[in-house]
């Protein structure tokens, strides 16, 4: 078709024009080096600014963050999870 037929049928609406230039998309590499300004906390969830939020990875990293879990209330815990196990492999004994 000649170029005074797609101007004709585009006019006419019977042909919609198709962009010539696409989005660009960001290269990962790029993406990789941006600078994060913004962040939420891994415990709770409220913003931080960026000095804090290196501040907390620093701590959890170091263990220097919350306490963990108590090791009677942990051992409580795995005797439970053995004791449900057995209950599952032996249905009929008295526990």
């Amino acid at each position: 078709m000649t170029p005074a037929i797609w101007g004709g049928l585009l006019s006419a609406g019977l042909v919609m024009e198709v962009p010539t230039a696409l989005p660009e998309e960001i290269p990962e590499e790029v993406l990789r080096t941006e600078v994060i300004v913004e962040a939420r906390s891994p415990l709770d969830g409220e913003p931080l600014s960026a000095a804090e939020y290196a501040q907390l990875m620093e701590q959890l990293e170091d263990g220097a963050g919350p306490p963990g879990v108590s090791p009677q209330l942990r051992e409580t815990v795995f005797l439970l999870q053995l004791r449900q196990l057995i209950r599952t492999l032996i249905p009929f004994a008295p526990l």
